[in-house]
């Protein structure tokens, strides 16, 4: 549940109905769940789906609770138990003036989601964007499915401002980048970077390192992909091993960024620069129409 971004939280069912009466019964008929829970401390909050409850109405609902044998202390901060009375209201409730829920539910807090991780990483907050830079919940969400660790080496090859490296890096994962554009990695110079978006995070140490290429023709060194435990064989005789644990990226799609290659047109008309001994590379957009 820690690393859920989707859900919110996980509660112990205490109890259900659909009108008042019914659900104080149904929480009275479960008595097996107090004793583990009768000294410790606690805190009862309310959580009105589509509805709403005036401070008065709320306390009046949980001090109807008063039968369950709690006898631990109560703390509003950092108790060891919370009990949250959800009430689940039909649609616009409040403007129809209904006066109460479809349902009631009694529950126990046993975990809570990583969903707070979606504000942290919100992108209105972040100092360094692009038109194409990925939705936070998106980009973590991604960084789960691809199972991204501590101990883990992971890769985008469009790496724009870092969405994704930084979602993975969020789990622990060491994260490299690269792009066609080096002015996307370099931003300003100064804190409206990649790196200062790692830094903004205090996810610095979680960063390898980026560089820019073409991904058609990519520095990176290409190594089959084999099933586990099929590759060591091949793998022990020719030295070759699979550098990345996992590759998280939004390929390109040309709607809000062009489409761009490193090359020339014709060579023969425009010759590639080498400079001091290496060949020089500069964009050539290709002659696509977007549908």
């Amino acid at each position: 549940m820690s690393r859920s971004i989707l859900a919110q939280s996980i509660h112990e069912l205490w109890g259900h109905g659909e009108t008042l009466p019914a659900f104080h019964a149904d929480v009275q008929s479960r008595p097996h769940l107090w004793p583990a829970q009768a000294t410790t401390s606690f805190r009862f909050d309310m959580d009105c789906f589509r509805g709403t409850r005036t401070a008065a109405r709320r306390l009046e609902l949980i001090e109807a609770l008063h039968y369950l044998p709690l006898r631990g202390a109560i703390r509003l901060r950092d108790p060891d138990q919370l009990y949250t009375l959800f009430e689940h209201w039909q649609h616009q409730a409040v403007p129809l003036g209904l006066p109460d829920p479809e349902r009631y539910y009694l529950g126990r807090l046993v975990a809570r989601s990583a969903k707070d991780l979606v504000k942290k990483h919100d992108l209105k907050q972040r100092r360094y964007l692009s038109t194409t830079s990925m939705d936070a919940e998106l980009a973590l969400v991604t960084a789960n499915l691809a199972l991204a660790d501590a101990g883990r080496l992971f890769y985008d090859p469009f790496v724009g401002t870092g969405s994704f490296p930084l979602a993975a890096a969020e789990w622990g994962a060491l994260c490299l980048g690269s792009d066609i554009d080096g002015r996307a990695l370099r931003g300003d110079g100064a804190r409206k970077t990649l790196r200062g978006n790692f830094e903004q995070y205090g996810l610095l140490s979680a960063l390898g390192g980026i560089f820019s290429a073409d991904l058609t023709n990519t520095p990176v060194r290409r190594v089959p992909l084999r099933l586990r435990g099929e590759a060591d064989a091949a793998e022990a005789a020719d030295g070759r091993r699979r550098i990345f644990d996992g590759i998280v990226c939004d390929p390109p799609y040309g709607v809000r960024e062009g489409l761009r290659v490193l090359g020339v047109r014709d060579a023969e008309k425009t010759p590639w620069v080498v400079s001091k001994g290496i060949l020089k590379h500069k964009y050539v957009p290709p002659r696509l129409k977007h549908s």
